[in-house]
């Protein structure tokens, strides 16, 4: 309960802004400062807005998530999380809006930059470690955009419509994990309905599966203009409504109580949530602190090198040699997108341009520069690709930079396609055409098609989006200061149309149908076995990986799995090994398989070393609907280990003992399930005694299987009158006793 002492009008006016960016003081419970990250802090010092239209104070860009989640780096990740919270307590931020965890259903999602992965357990690991990162520091974490926020097109009415179990096996899952192993002190519902129901006022995700499943006791805040009905929000369990609105959803709420519509216990409920929130973050607030920019400016560089992907380097074309002539080639290589646009646009303490990286790393070398293209197509295209042309026939090398401008992506609004721009693509092809030792760096937020790319270029650095210091981590891999080890948080497909979410997307009339069910991102491609540009967890390296034999065990309700690592090569280097899960007799519907766990390791040249995957539980549970809870069954569990969902290099089986799961026969269970029951067979063939069904196939009809399907009750009227439903029923509950 609040303090004692506060009014029905206090309590209410607790759980609601007190600006754009705080919360009320109400008596001795003090404000609390909160502002949007999630890869920098964006403390906006004039006009407040939620666009990023307003100036904010310098801080440190870091990768936004999709870029830094391609580092599958857990410890690197808390790291960030941890000088994100630095630079909050040195600018007086109790709360962080972040991390964004929603799942990347469709490319094509116009907020996909903000977001970590297509897959739940990258989502959960990687975000519990951002969390953790931060809250270390004494500066809180808000878990989005729960839930079901996986576009941008009318955001803020369409309903997300999808069954339960892609919603608990996919969409729900990360946030489970965060909530559980990091608690985080907020969690920010989104705009959208789920079901046909406003996220804010939706008593099963606010309530139900948050608190009462996930024991979930932070408090749960709306985004920025989220709440359409105040009273019913705070009903379903929303605890505080940002941002201010000037008091007149405090004066509604106050009235519902008083005409009897809400209780007063949820007022208070909501109120004391937001007490105890503004307590423990100002309690743990420091007072004067500072951070250093130029060590969270070699943070974010190393950041950024961990995350970059090497996707295509067939002829060993990198590393680069920092000697002869390289001609850089690129508006993105002078002016380099780096982050993302809208809400959590940082204004950076620094932007390292790769086109002076790269001089800086190749002192010796002559570098030459050429446009190529402008990012808005005013420029003269002819003009710019000839001078573009002639600098690469000159050099030894081109370095084109391609990619998607904040234009063409932000939040707000989905991209239409999946194309890089036509000048861009015409500009490669004339390129590559006059120099074959062509390298591509691509910035972007959400996936290409790289099918031109792949054909033109010799080698593909995609750097996604890397933060302020991207360009120095660029020459770090270029130049192979740093050995690539990053991975492909979300498959890039040849087509759009292959995609899983093509013929659903965005939807129509307020609703999005999920019809892809459970086969979301790679689960999709491989179920239909389909090709794709670039499969979900690539990633090369400047070495090579050698897998040995698997082991597993189970170890609880989970599994321990085993695999000897050698590095090959003649360079050390990380590798990034991915545990796959198959169920193949599983009773329910199960994907092809499914990422549970991943484990890193540094090697030297030759050395060899045993990695160890730990499998929660969590991760192979199946979401029963008929019991509406997870269930791990018992049975045979095959994990595939290997550098990619696509490149398996080994697998090991183990058996688990599951969860017993039984369910009452009724008289709509079929004939089959009713003698799959030993004592309720043995009942049923006393009372009702089944006829011998010939040998082989009568009519062309297997009878044994047609007869299985038949529901018991429809028994009745083969019986000739010895059955009967009084009858059926009596021997049923004698079975259900038993």
């Amino acid at each position: 309960m609040p303090s004692e002492t506060l009014t029905l009008a206090q309590a209410a006016s607790l759980s609601s802004g007190g600006s754009f960016w705080t919360t009320k003081a109400v008596g001795d419970i003090p404000a609390i400062f909160v502002t949007d990250g999630p890869h920098g802090l964006r403390k906006q010092t004039g006009s407040a807005d939620h666009l990023g239209i307003g100036s904010s104070v310098p801080a440190t860009c870091f990768p936004p998530l999709a870029g830094l989640g391609q580092s599958w780096d857990p410890e690197l990740i808390f790291r960030v999380g941890a000088a994100l919270g630095d630079e909050c307590q040195a600018e007086n931020v109790h709360v962080l809006l972040g991390p964004g965890i929603n799942i990347k259903r469709s490319p094509l999602g116009g907020r996909n930059f903000e977001y970590l992965s297509e897959d739940p357990h990258v989502s959960g690991a990687l975000g519990a470690a951002w969390v953790s990162g931060l809250q270390s520091r004494g500066v809180g974490g808000s878990l989005k955009h729960y839930a079901l926020n996986n576009q941008e097109h009318d955001r803020m009415r369409a309903s997300s419509d999808v069954d339960p179990r892609p919603l608990r096996e996919v969409y729900l899952r990360g946030f489970r994990r965060v909530v559980e192993d990091a608690k985080p002190w907020t969690v920010m519902c989104s705009y959208n309905r789920a079901n046909g129901v406003q996220v804010s006022e939706d008593p099963f995700l606010l309530t139900q599966v948050l608190r009462d499943e996930w024991g979930y006791d932070g408090v749960v805040v709306s985004d920025w203009g989220a709440v359409r009905d105040r009273v019913a929000a705070v009903a379903a369990g929303l605890d505080l409504t940002m941002p201010f609105d000037g008091g007149g959803s405090d004066a509604a709420l106050v009235a519902a109580v008083e005409a009897g519509v809400v209780d007063r216990a949820v007022v208070d409920r909501a109120a004391s949530r937001v007490e105890a929130l503004a307590r423990t973050a100002t309690a743990a607030a420091q007072i004067g602190a500072t951070y250093d920019r130029d060590e969270h400016h070699a943070l974010a560089r190393e950041a950024a090198a961990r995350s970059i992907v090497l996707l295509k380097n067939e002829t060993g074309l990198l590393p680069l040699a920092p000697a002869g002539s390289i001609a850089v080639i690129g508006a993105f290589a002078e002016t380099p997108r780096y982050q993302g646009g809208g809400s959590s646009h940082v204004t950076a303490t620094r932007v390292d341009v790769p086109l002076e990286e790269i001089r800086a790393a190749a002192p010796d070398a002559e570098v030459g520069f050429a446009p190529g293209f402008t990012v808005d197509g005013s420029g003269a295209q002819s003009t710019l690709v000839a001078e573009a042309v002639d600098a690469a026939a000159s050099a030894d090398v081109a370095v084109v930079f391609l990619g998607l401008d904040a234009r063409q992506e932000s939040e707000g609004f989905d991209r239409e396609n999946l194309d890089l721009p036509a000048e861009q693509r015409e500009l490669l092809a004339a390129v590559a055409a006059a120099q074959p030792n062509t390298v591509v760096v691509l910035s972007h937020g959400g996936a290409l098609d790289l099918r031109e790319v792949a054909a033109h270029a010799a080698a593909i650095l995609d750097g996604n989006l890397l933060g302020q210091a991207g360009g120095g981590a660029i020459a770090d891999i270029l130049f192979g200061a740093v050995c690539p080890s990053g991975k492909l948080t979300e498959t890039v497909p040849l087509r759009i149309e292959d995609t899983p979410a093509y013929l659903d997307f965005p939807g129509e009339h307020q609703h999005v149908r999920y019809a892809e069910g459970l086969h979301v991102g790679y689960r999709w491609y491989d179920a239909r076995d389909l090709d794709v540009a670039f499969p979900f967890g690539h990633g090369l390296s400047y070495t090579t990986f050698e897998y040995g034999a698997a082991s597993a065990r189970a170890q609880g309700d989970g599994i321990v799995v085993g695999i000897e690592v050698t590095n090959t090569g003649q360079r050390a280097g990380r590798e990034v090994v991915q545990a796959y899960v198959s169920v193949p007799e599983s009773a329910q519907v199960r994907v092809p398989r499914a990422l549970a766990g991943f484990a890193s390791v540094d090697l030297e040249p030759g050395e060899r070393r045993e990695v160890e995957i730990h499998i929660d539980r969590r991760d192979l549970e199946y979401w029963d609907i008929r019991l509406d809870r997870f269930v791990l069954e018992s049975g045979r569990y095959v994990v595939t280990l290997g550098s990619s969902s696509r490149d398996l290099r080994a697998s090991v089986e183990v058996e688990l003992g599951g969860d017993e799961v039984s369910f009452p026969l009724t008289l709509e269970s079929t004939m089959g399930e009713v003698l799959s029951n030993p004592t309720a067979a043995a009942l049923i063939a006393q009372a009702m005694p089944m006829p011998d069904l010939p040998e082989g196939d009568a009519m062309g009809t297997d009878m044994a299987r047609m007869m299985a399907s038949i529901p018991i009750e429809r028994t009745i009227s083969f019986s000739g009158g010895s059955a009967t439903r009084e009858q059926l029923e009596q021997l049923l509950a004698a079975a259900n006793a038993d």
